[in-house]
């Protein structure tokens, strides 16, 4: 009786404190960030949450109940922010196609060496809901209805790109970017890198994937 007493009398603090504090939730996820971007997932404990944003464990159980919903919501915002980004670099009026492709593989592989579990949340996301998934990210409209690719378009009615389903360009482009980073065990394993060796390679495919693509999209 007493130990539910104290549990109830410490939801009660907790949920006060909750109401004088508004900035508690996003306290919370700046922590929960931070030390996932460290430790990743599997490694991090609640507890190591709540002390980074200083606050007690019960306090965090009552915004997020679980570690996985917290990750879920960080990873899906972090998500977010950076397709906004890309938002800007395929509507951007002052550069042509070939440039958008350079900047695209910059700007991903930099995002994806600064979030390392973004990659596998990617997959997990779209095989369990992908239409939800991209419903929530913006996926679709960012690209069907972007500048980029009324250039693409535009780049096939004047001969200069051969002629495809735009489909086609997306999936080669968003594999040479993806695939590493989900295959990157299996690619340390077979060259014998370190993970600094690892992030060097893809500095590297920030200047070899827009060569591939735009020799894949040139008439013969």
């Amino acid at each position: 009786m007493f130990f539910l007493f104290t549990f109830v009398a410490e939801m009660k603090n907790t949920k006060e404190i909750a109401v004088v504090d508004p900035s508690t939730e996003d306290k919370i996820k700046n922590a929960a960030r931070a030390v996932f971007y460290k430790k990743g997932f599997a490694a991090t404990r609640t507890r190591d949450i709540a002390e980074e944003a200083g606050i007690n464990l019960a306090l965090l159980n009552y915004y997020f109940r679980s570690k996985e919903k917290l990750f879920d919501i960080i990873m899906l915002e972090t998500l977010q922010g950076f397709f906004k980004s890309m938002q800007t670099v395929f509507n951007n009026m002052e550069t042509n196609f070939e440039e958008k492709i350079d900047a695209v593989a910059v700007s991903y592989i930099d995002f994806v060496l600064a979030n390392p579990d973004v990659p596998l949340f990617l997959m997990s996301e779209l095989k369990m809901d992908p239409e939800e998934l991209v419903k929530k990210v913006g996926t679709k409209e960012m690209l069907m209805k972007s500048h980029f690719l009324k250039q693409f378009q535009q780049g096939m009615k004047e001969g200069k790109i051969v002629v495809m389903n735009p489909l086609h360009f997306f999936t080669n482009l968003m594999s040479l970017m993806l695939f590493p980073f989900i295959a990157s065990p299996m690619l340390k394993g077979i060259g014998d890198l370190s993970q600094k060796q690892f992030n060097d390679m893809m500095q590297e495919r920030k200047k070899l994937i827009p060569i591939w693509i735009k020799a894949m999209i040139k008439p013969l």
